[in-house]
């Protein structure tokens, strides 16, 4: 089992109190918004904020986020167990649905 990721420190000017979950492309339209904010005052696993976001969006999110790929302030965070991987007060989770072209 790979240790424990330590949380990502926040971008200077990021709001420490909260983390930002941040919707693209199907996961926005499915959510109906562009982002949440989530009150943090401690790391929060992924998997927590990913399950917080279904609860706010139940409808059509939970199908959607299923497949995302996910990005901690811009770091992707790949095939790592979600439930350990922290993300700190102040970072931003983005959710990216797959896609085609280029």
């Amino acid at each position: 089992m790979p240790p424990v990721q330590p949380p990502l420190r926040p971008p200077v000017g990021h709001d420490v109190g909260q983390i930002t979950l941040r919707y693209w492309a199907a996961a926005r339209h499915a959510a109906g918004v562009e982002s949440d904010l989530v009150a943090a005052s401690e790391p929060i696993s992924l998997a927590a904020l990913h399950q917080h976001a279904v609860t706010l969006h139940p409808e059509r999110l939970p199908r959607v986020l299923a497949v995302c790929a996910a990005l901690i302030d811009d770091r992707p965070v790949g095939t790592a167990d979600p439930s350990e991987v922290l993300v700190a007060p102040g970072s931003t989770v983005e959710f990216l649905p797959p896609f085609a072209g280029g």
